[in-house]
């Protein structure tokens, strides 16, 4: 039996990487979904991919940041499917000026801080605020949201991304302890770096490579990685876990900083042993 046979769940986010391969799987384990995105065009792609495929899939354009569209995002899901049991809050800002922008504090510009956290932090907010009475009018649900290893771990780039994934756990720790008792379980998931398509077209591949050797599996995530979690999480196998984050990063988060320096050294010190 599919693990989400007869939920329905929502996907912010969902035109593309995470969220495009999340929705796909939660489709494939039998839930009927809603993509969500800002991307209209986009995430009427990935919906007529999974309806294509057999699956029950509908596209919906919605800002996360908007309190009328995530509403309205919502009551779209339950009009077409008939309740709301899973939302996975995947959502971020991609705009690359924006993010290319977020760098040392001391230079940062408050309206860069102000986006990140309107998408990243907001968005999340607003997704759980209209998605929990649907879930509690069916007796409960499960809220997926993505955060980051970068919630935990700092990089000397990127601060205002780094706050908004430590206020996504944050915000999962609350909702769980709000709600659970009445039915509804709030997990986050941490990924560390994945190979969506804005990683590949930002990302050099020297800088991959330099992150690869920090990722104890040897390779770097992909997105379906991700979204297989996520499609545990949601279902009833994981009843008893809320609350928490679960890493998905490859082990990058297991080791300290000079884990990748520490292996070429044993590595040369192996060869020189054998000459």
């Amino acid at each position: 039996m599919p693990l989400l046979e007869d939920k329905v769940a929502i996907v912010t986010g969902g035109a593309s990487g995470i969220g495009a391969a999340t929705a796909r799987i939660l489709a494939r384990e039998g839930a009927a979904v809603a993509v969500a995105d800002i991307d209209g065009p986009g995430a009427a792609k990935v919906a007529d991919a999974i309806t294509a495929a057999g699956g029950r899939a509908v596209p919906v354009t919605a800002d996360v940041a908007e309190p009328d569209q995530v509403a309205a995002m919502v009551a779209a899901a339950v009009g077409e499917f008939g309740g709301l049991d899973v939302l996975h809050s995947n959502a971020m800002l991609g705009d690359p000026a924006v993010m290319g922008a977020d760098g040392a504090v001391t230079d940062l510009d408050p309206d860069v801080w102000d986006k990140v956290m309107r998408v990243n932090v907001r968005g999340y907010m607003l997704g759980a605020k209209y998605a929990i009475p649907e879930m509690l009018a069916r007796g409960g649900g499960v809220i997926v949201n993505t955060a980051s290893v970068t919630g935990f771990l700092s990089e000397l780039a990127r601060p205002a991304y780094g706050t908004s994934k430590a206020a996504i756990l944050g915000l999962t720790r609350n909702i769980a302890t709000q709600y659970g008792r009445r039915g509804v379980r709030c997990v986050a998931v941490a990924p560390g770096v994945v190979l969506t398509e804005g990683l590949k077209a930002n990302m050099p591949p020297q800088a991959r490579e330099m992150m690869a050797a920090h990722h104890l599996t040897g390779r770097l995530g992909e997105p379906e990685d991700v979204g297989e979690l996520v499609a545990f999480l949601a279902s009833d196998l994981a009843g008893f876990i809320t609350g928490c984050a679960v890493p998905v990063d490859g082990g990058l988060s297991a080791h300290v900083a000079s884990y990748a320096d520490e292996r070429r050294f044993m590595e040369a010190a192996a060869q020189h042993g054998r000459r």
